[in-house]
């Protein structure tokens, strides 16, 4: 090395010296003193550049030549003995990390120029492998007795051509991996955010090295930032080399992103404008309207998926049962009525949400799969489907009734417990989806029949419907008035659009940006997405409202008053799991307004929206009173007394062979003040069941 080189690295080292002991000497002396449980010192980015003139050429050199860089900030610590541990030793194997880099590389732009320069990358975590030990500096002994050092890099395993000592001959070496030195590795999957993507692309992934400290620390699903050195590695393809290189991010730091609504940022000027929106005498209003504001109508089912993406509040009690506080909502309806659209504009306004179409979703690409490729060395590891990814946040599920029948089972522990239990392959884990679901399904022959059963007509599972908090059905009625005003909405906001497309391509005369704006004003939502977003996140963050003795009162009257409605043979008309439902929305509608006491107003608020829904779903016209087990048993009371007395009446005719003509048991079945179709239906399905059968045309018998 020539004199200026060597001074120039003196230089450098003792420009980093200066930078840590001005900006860091605080971060040295705690690393100094937790050694060896932390190993590592974060420098910010932005605190290098702010440091002066050699700040900013210091930070150059970062990104082009980090490896350098990285010996040279090594050389100042030890040189200038920056960080001593308790007994005055020098410490060893101290990581410097950077973090917080101006620019971010998407996957899909990163290119040859980039290798060996010092990147920063986004996106979501596809799959982790287990960490494990690799080895980072190999000692080899060969028979003579002489020890052979060989460093070793990512990939493959180098060994010594031979023994290193001179005039010794030996080429047979043995390892020795209690004298080699080992560092804890791991191997992720980073997938590029799906946000950015343009139509039919492909998301693209890039693998990354982590080593050390950082192994272990996240898991599939985060949203993460990765900073690092892209290295290259050759491509061998049945033992050839091949002229194409792989690349991979050998990681430095690792940022999660917003892991769930805890990390949005929101900024004292953000603050401000939340708390003074909270006391906004029409907030409930507001967000209604800002939610799909395009969408005409539909003010039930807006305030719905309001109360939704608030939420109610998780408790976790003494004796280890946790009580959710995600509310569930299903929107059931005729083709074209915007259910797609509303699922959509959710995932805009939540802090972090996954929307997919349960008709190409399997259960794995719900819940979580087990797959073995060469990513995990021909191991199996695990990889995240759409519940767990929009853990702590909102799963849209389009339809829902187009899903095999073992994948929508798949649904039913992540609603409930809100955990989803893995055992394939030799894997047995249990992931966590605490995400509020928000499904839209189509009824079962394209459209409602409003005098057919409603639980016949919606092609899903009572099991699956009794764990929704609220259903909606959102039927396509012809009403003059209201298809009037929805038609003079959907051309006014396509005026809008077409209006702003030729403005943009060629300015129209006599038309100016003021009009647009007051055009616009008309379809644009009253609270801005990106403030809505952090409206959620700072209510689920600060927010913990407490039940007022009125509201308590108000929502137990309302489940006595309901569940008085039964006589003992009389439908069940609701069960506790609407009581839980109330609660959950109570604390929701609290939240709106950042309070932090349930007032009787928030309760009479839910109690109108799930009265709406069990008058829609649960209502027997019939008999003039509510009766849930049409919706969670699939089953109406009336259905089940009709089967009771069918199968009684085979007895009393039948006798001992229990056999009866099937002409005479009609009969008497009616003269007991049944209706003929009903019963004929009854016996149907107790055929279908397999409790009944015809041996001989027109008799039947109970098997």
């Amino acid at each position: 090395m020539d004199k200026d080189a060597q001074e120039s690295v003196a230089d450098r080292a003792s420009d980093w010296s200066r930078f840590l002991k001005s900006r860091y000497k605080k971060e040295l002396g705690e690393l100094g003193r937790e050694f060896p449980y932390r190993r590592s010192l974060y420098i910010d980015y932005r605190e290098i550049e702010k440091f002066g003139k050699a700040g900013i050429s210091l930070a150059d050199e970062l990104l082009e030549n980090p490896g350098k860089v990285l010996e040279d900030v090594w050389d100042a610590i030890k040189s200038n003995q920056l960080i001593r541990t308790k007994d005055g030793k020098e410490p060893k194997g101290i990581n410097v990390r950077f973090k917080n880099l101006p620019q971010k590389v998407g996957v899909r732009h990163i290119r040859s120029d980039d290798i060996n320069r010092f990147i920063s990358i986004e996106g979501i975590l596809r799959k982790t492998t287990e960490v494990r030990p690799r080895i980072i500096e190999a000692v080899f002994k060969c028979p003579a007795g002489h020890f052979t050092v060989k460093k070793q890099k990512y990939g493959k395993f180098i060994e010594p051509d031979g023994c290193a000592t001179d005039g010794c001959s030996f080429k047979k070496l043995e390892l020795l991996p209690k004298r080699s030195k080992f560092v804890d590795s791991q191997k992720l999957r980073v997938q590029e955010s799906p946000e950015g993507l343009r139509g039919g692309e492909q998301p693209q992934t890039l693998d990354i090295d982590i080593t050390d400290d950082l192994a272990g620390l996240v898991s599939p699903g985060d949203r993460v930032v990765i900073n690092g050195i892209l290295r290259s590695m050759q491509r061998v393809v049945r033992g050839e080399k091949s002229t194409v290189f792989d690349i991979f991010l050998e990681c430095n730091s690792i940022e999660i992103q917003e892991k769930e609504f805890e990390e949005v940022e929101i900024d004292e000027h953000a603050e401000d404008a939340i708390k003074e929106l909270s006391h906004d005498p029409m907030i409930y209003r507001k967000i209604t309207h800002s939610i799909a504001p395009t969408i005409y109508g539909s003010e039930d089912v807006k305030e719905a998926i309001a109360l939704q993406l608030f939420g109610g509040i998780v408790k976790e009690m003494p004796d280890g049962t946790r009580l959710r506080g995600d509310i569930h909502v299903l929107l059931i309806g005729d083709p074209g009525i915007a259910k797609s659209q509303l699922l959509r504009y959710v995932v805009k306004l939540s802090p972090r949400a996954i929307y997919t179409s349960g008709q190409s979703s399997t259960s794995a690409g719900l819940t979580a799969t087990a797959v073995k490729d060469e990513f995990g060395e021909g191991r199996w590891t695990l990889e995240a489907g759409a519940l767990v990814l929009a853990d702590m946040g909102v799963a849209a599920v389009d339809e829902m009734d187009k899903m095999q029948k073992e994948d929508r089972s798949a649904l039913h522990e992540a609603m409930e417990q809100q955990t989803i239990s893995v055992a394939k392959a030799g894997i047995t884990a249990t992931l966590k989806s605490r995400c509020a679901l928000l499904g839209a399904a189509n009824p079962k022959y394209g459209r409602f029949d409003m005098y057919g059963d409603i639980a016949d007509q919606i092609n899903m599972p009572p099991t699956l419907l009794s764990r929704f908090d609220l259903i909606f059905i959102m039927a396509d009625q012809p009403e003059p008035r209201r298809d009037l005003a929805i038609a003079e909405h959907i051309l006014k906001t396509h005026g809008i659009g077409e209006l702003i497309a030729q403005h943009n391509k060629t300015p129209i005369p006599g038309v100016t940006d003021e009009y647009i704006e007051q055009q616009l004003s008309q379809v644009k939502p009253d609270i801005e997405p990106s403030l809505f977003r952090k409206y959620v996140a700072y209510a689920k963050r600060s927010c913990y409202p407490i039940l007022s003795a009125e509201a308590k009162e108000a929502l137990v009257t309302y489940y006595l008053k309901l569940r008085g409605i039964a006589e003992p043979n009389k439908p069940v008309p609701v069960t506790a799991r609407q009581l839980e439902a109330l609660v959950r929305l109570a604390e929701a509608s609290a939240r709106i307004r950042l309070s932090n006491t349930i007032e009787q107003t928030d309760a009479e608020r839910v109690i109108h929206i799930v009265d709406a829904c069990l008058r829609q779903v649960a209502y027997d016209a019939r008999t003039g009173t509510f009766d849930i087990d049409k919706v969670v048993t699939g089953i109406s009371k009336e259905k089940r007394d009709i089967v009771r007395v069918i199968k009684d009446t085979v007895r009393d005719i039948g006798g001992e062979g229990k056999r009866a003509s099937k002409d005479q048991v009609i009969d008497a079945v009616v003269a007991k003040g049944f209706a003929r179709d009903k019963v004929e239906a009854g016996i149907e399905m107790l055929h279908q069941a397999g409790e009944l059968m015809e041996p001989k045309q027109g008799i039947i018998q109970i098997i």
